[in-house]
């Protein structure tokens, strides 16, 4: 007999890859430039040239066989030796890089996290509205979910909700800052008090909690916002970075898992990490791809496009009778919805060509999600479909 549950993961797509298809459906039947798909957190702006240039580099002059072959099953020693110097460099640090693993895209580094820390039956906490595929994750290695809403005006953590929520069973919990759905940036005196709750619960039940932070968004942030890097306030704090939004290559799939040094038993986690990634046949990234990174540390695509569609949607929406989180950080706006069931509200927007992803999944009712990763010249064509969608709930 067949897994039933991964079949039954096979059989549906998530509910932004079932926008994402309808996108697809609709462009074709009316014309790309007549739908208006933010259903997809897809980069719209080009990697920067050291990607392309660095790549063909390699392929042009280096070593065909060694190009293309095996590196060592936690990743290139050279190639997690510039990324571990970046770090350092970056946030005043002294790692080696045998606290890295690379990995496939973000995805990867947190399953080999999960598999490796969570056992069977312990709880993960995540902050509501979380990345949808978080819930997947945890339970194939046998995890159970606690959902933590977070508050609705700030959308920064609710710490009586969080204190709350952890109890003996908990193994560890995911932060994800800048966050997707709601481009919230976790501050700074946040993140102290959350990592003191954590440590105070580590001696309550005697036992490690690890905080998992899913970094894919770390460099896309606007303005002089900061985000805090955990492992300076939590010892037992676990890294899952990628590659996929900072340089535009989502679909190239590469990242890494970095295990702080200061982590409980280090070498044993560490070890649990190569093991989760043996046992899920994640050993050895993709070795062009890692070895393109030193060249690319650092830098990022123009998050200034970013910035320019940001400002542009919120400001509009918001003259329009929406209301909307003031994003600091990520490349998505989430928006209230103006009645309660939030499918609704997206199916009436499908009336107006506008595709974008109702907040259920996300572990949050009654928002949208609307990913302004797209041309600016997208979002200008999409305003006087945004207005006759308030006009239609009299919005103005």
């Amino acid at each position: 007999m067949i897994n039933k549950k991964m079949q039954g993961l096979g059989a549906k797509r998530s509910v932004i890859r079932e926008l994402f298809e309808y996108g697809k459906i609709r462009k074709a039947e009316i014309g790309e430039e007549n739908v208006f798909d933010f259903s997809l957190g897809n980069p719209s702006v080009p990697a920067p040239d050291c990607v392309n240039e660095n790549l063909v580099k390699l392929l042009n002059e280096s070593d065909p066989i060694s190009v293309h072959g095996y590196t060592s099953a936690q990743g290139d020693a050279n190639v997690r030796q510039s990324i571990i110097e970046y770090v350092n460099k970056t946030h005043s640090v002294e790692y080696s890089k045998d606290c890295l693993y690379m990995t496939v895209g973000a995805a990867a580094a947190l399953t080999c996290s999960l598999t490796a820390l969570v056992n069977q039956g312990e709880e993960v906490i995540v902050l509501a509205p979380y990345f949808p595929e978080y819930k997947v994750f945890i339970e194939r290695c046998g995890g159970v979910v606690r959902e933590v809403l977070c508050d609705q005006v700030t959308f920064q953590p609710d710490f009586d909700k969080l204190e709350k929520a952890i109890n003996k069973n908990t193994a560890a919990i995911i932060i994800n800052s800048p966050n997707n759905p709601t481009g919230a940036v976790i501050s700074k005196e946040n993140v102290q008090k959350l990592c003191d709750m954590f440590q105070n619960a580590q001696e309550r039940y005697s036992k490690p909690i690890y905080i998992i932070c899913d970094e894919p968004y770390r460099e896309l942030v606007y303005g002089d916002v900061k985000v805090a890097f955990v492992p300076k306030f939590y010892n037992n704090t676990i890294v899952c970075y990628s590659y996929s939004k900072s340089l535009s290559i989502p679909g190239e799939r590469i990242g890494y898992v970095l295990v702080s040094p200061k982590v409980d038993s280090f070498l044993e986690v560490y070890q649990a990490i190569c093991g989760a990634g043996r046992a899920l046949g994640f050993v050895c990234a993709p070795s062009l791809l890692q070895k393109v990174l030193p060249y690319c540390l650092g830098k990022t695509s123009d998050v200034d496009v970013y910035d320019t569609n940001r400002k542009l949607l919120l400001k509009k929406l918001t003259e329009y009778g929406f209301t909307a989180v003031k994003p600091d950080g990520a490349f998505y706006l989430f928006l209230k919805s103006p009645v309660e069931d939030a499918y609704e509200f997206c199916e009436r927007a499908k009336q107006f060509e506008i595709i974008f992803v109702p907040s259920d999944d996300f572990g949050c009712k009654g928002y949208v999600r609307i990913s302004y990763c797209v041309t600016t010249e997208q979002i200008e064509k999409s305003l006087p479909a945004f207005k006759k969608l308030a006009e239609s709930y009299n919005l103005i």
